[in-house]
């Protein structure tokens, strides 16, 4: 026996599958972000992954061997702040066109948004749900669709 509602929760599982399967494409193109920064003089080459973890280090010159320690370790610190810089802004290009309009997805990631500003007033839901929600509950009467029952 078939209820008025059964489309509607049709609909909502359809929409819940495409929402999953749409989440699945963002986390896999979100963890194929990258950066890669080159430092002065091609001294250092350093590429992070999404999360900012340091994936290479490579060395395209010679450059480093004429450095003094410090010199280098700054070079390595600056350049690999850089990468991160840079897989962050993918990361955020890949993010944005997911999120809610007005949301920054680069401030989302650098922890700076204020996630006060990002939840709705009120949670969504049909119609039908917020007329319970707001009014009282549902019942039925022989030959009638759902109506509210007000308190």
């Amino acid at each position: 026996m078939s209820t008025p509602f059964d489309e509607q929760i049709e609909e909502l599982r359809a929409g819940y599958q495409a929402q999953l399967a749409q989440i699945g494409e963002l986390q896999r193109r979100m963890s194929e972000v990258s950066g890669t920064a080159t430092a002065k003089a091609q001294a250092m080459k350093v590429t992070v992954g999404p999360q900012g973890e340091v994936l290479s280090v490579e060395f395209p010159t010679g450059a480093y061997r004429s450095m003094a320690p410090k010199e280098l370790a700054d070079l390595m610190v600056t350049t690999v702040q850089e990468a991160r810089a840079k897989a962050t802004a993918a990361l955020a290009e890949v993010m944005a066109p997911h999120l809610p309009e007005g949301v920054d997805a680069a401030r989302l990631l650098s922890g700076t948004a204020d996630v006060a500003e990002l939840m709705p007033s009120e949670p969504a839901m049909p119609d039908g749900v917020r007329e319970y929600v707001d009014q009282g509950r549902v019942v039925r009467r022989a030959g009638e669709g759902p109506r509210i029952a007000h308190n």
